[in-house]
């Protein structure tokens, strides 16, 4: 899937099946869901759940949460708009997919 493919999927009701759980949080943000955008990061323990959870608390504005998570990522925090970070994470995690 391209990041495009990716955006036009936003037009569903649900996110596609196969995304897994960071990209259908990213999915569910863009949507205007943040609580399912949360429950859907937490779910991906790994790196791609700590990054869209890392992203998720400082979109809310909890500086000290999402630096924990960017820990956990491996990456510092971001500096770049939301919506450019946004961008980021979507293209990194669906080339790692």
């Amino acid at each position: 899937m391209t990041v495009e493919q990716f955006r036009e999927s936003l037009t569903a009701t649900a996110p596609p099946a196969d995304l897994g759980f960071a990209l259908a949080g990213l999915w569910w943000d863009e949507k205007g869901d943040w609580s399912r955008a949360h429950e859907s990061a937490q779910q991906d323990e790994g790196p791609a759940g700590s990054w869209v959870h890392a992203y998720l608390h400082r979109k809310e504005g909890d500086a000290s949460n999402a630096a924990y998570w960017y820990s956990r990522c491996g990456r510092r925090p971001s500096r770049a708009a939301l919506k450019e970070e946004w961008e980021e994470i979507v293209a990194g995690l669906l080339v790692a997919k």
